[in-house]
């Protein structure tokens, strides 16, 4: 059954079906235009479908909106969305404007937005529901909501005031940080400043982590120096290591001071190292144990799941002391070897002889076909002494040998071209997940 009025909330999120019931893809957002006099007009769906990919589906391509999904015709263009001049997205960017009330002079917030069927397939906008101030000045609780038509209302918003980001949140909850990535860079750059400004630390941090080095430098530049530094504590150390090293020494060093102690000083000893090489691609953040640690033991730190699944492939092995640069670095023991043997097996008695450390100036190229020689997911990296420093993840190779703007297009060619870091002075390193004799 075909609704005749839907509020474009509840529609982010629904699947989208052709005739035959196949599923295309999943409502991400509503596309209108303005228009001089009457409501916005409806033009389309944007819709993203299998491989992440985000595409426009256009009204007249829609048959049916309700109980949760939506029928097209079968018929879509699986050519990427693009924005075009005078499109509007509902939830991305109309969502949380300020708008007033006429007949009451009152200031109120969108906080959803109602399209409706003006007959054969033409959508428009017919409601919103809005959120007035609080009249008390409690700090509990929001202030009452009411619904007004688009002719009720114009817009509102104060020079410098942003935008509530709130309701794109809600509606994004659901992606995968790489997927809110690409969402946030699909926005205007002021609504996404608006948008990641509103992110918790850690989500921020995780979505930062898969964006181009020029966006998530404009974002973090944009921040206040204490935000920023909690959420560079909240990237990985590489990660952060190559957006500190964009920005100028004074700035730079700034960030580090504010940074929490360990991994400021996990950040500063990556920064030490050549991009192109293992110190300059590697994490520091192993799971690290002693020989003596058992198998159940091991599964107990692969097993979390703020781990990422690279880190979570195997366990490095090592004398103490057993955070990097640790003693002398024994070997790996994968998780599927783990899985073959009893919980009280020594980890010391199941190292992988078969794969060797690599050197810390290491050439990235020689790492890269060490990983793909041995099928490996990530490969450790020693100093001199023969202690361990990191590991070179499989992401973080093909961080490296994708062109720099392969979020953006989708595909491409591996460029020849490292992304390159400046170096600063190295210090110490810091915490790190770790499981020695005493647990």
């Amino acid at each position: 059954m075909s609704a005749t009025k839907v509020f474009v909330a509840r529609l982010a999120g629904c699947s989208v079906f052709d005739p035959a019931g196949d599923r295309v893809g999943r409502v991400r957002d509503v596309l209108v235009v303005y228009r001089r006099v009457d409501a916005p007009r409806v033009v389309g769906l944007i819709v993203e479908v299998p491989g992440k990919r985000r595409i426009f589906v256009s009204v007249g391509r829609i048959t049916s909106i309700g109980a949760g999904q939506v029928i097209t015709t079968g018929l879509v263009n699986m050519r990427r969305f693009e924005q075009r001049g005078g499109e509007v997205r509902v939830i991305a960017e109309m969502l949380g404007r300020k708008v007033l009330i006429k007949n009451q002079r009152i200031r109120a917030t969108i906080e959803d937005v109602a399209i409706e069927d003006r007959g054969q397939g033409d959508w428009e906008v017919s409601q919103l529901f809005l959120r007035k101030p609080k009249t008390t000045p409690s700090p509990f609780g929001k202030g009452p909501t009411t619904f007004a038509s688009w002719n009720e209302v114009t817009e509102d918003e104060l020079p410098g005031e942003a935008q509530s980001a709130e309701h794109v949140i809600a509606a994004y909850s659901d992606l995968l940080p790489a997927d809110l990535a690409s969402t946030l860079l699909d926005l205007p750059e002021e609504r996404r400043f608006e948008v990641a400004e509103e992110l918790p630390d850690d989500r921020l941090a995780d979505v930062l982590e898969e964006m181009p080095d020029q966006e998530r430098i404009e974002i973090l530049s944009r921040l206040e120096d204490a935000r920023a530094a909690d959420v560079l504590d909240q990237m990985q150390p590489d990660d952060a290591a190559d957006v500190l090293a964009q920005f100028p020494d004074d700035r730079s060093e700034a960030l580090l001071q504010l940074m929490e102690p360990e991994e400021a000083q996990d950040v500063r000893m990556l920064l030490e190292y050549e991009p192109d090489t293992a110190g300059g691609l590697m994490t520091t953040e192993p799971v690290i144990v002693s020989a003596d640690a058992t198998v159940a033991e091991g599964l107990a730190l692969v097993r979390r799941h703020e781990l990422a699944p690279a880190l979570g492939a195997s366990v490095c092995v090592v004398l103490p002391p057993y955070e990097p640069p640790t003693g002398r670095f024994l070997g790996l023991v994968h998780f599927q070897r783990m899985l073959r043997y009893p919980p009280n097996e020594r980890l010391g008695t199941l190292i992988d002889q078969q794969t060797e450390p690599v050197r810390v100036d290491a050439s990235a190229a020689e790492v890269t076909r060490i990983m793909a020689t041995y099928n490996l997911l990530s490969v450790p990296v020693v100093d001199d002494a023969h202690r361990l420093v990191g590991v070179v993840t499989i992401d973080d190779v093909l961080d490296h040998v994708l062109p720099d703007d392969w979020r953006s297009q989708g595909e491409g060619e591996p460029s020849p071209l490292p992304r390159q870091r400046s170096r600063k002075t190295p210090v110490t390193t810091g915490r790190r997940t770790t499981l020695g004799p005493n647990g």
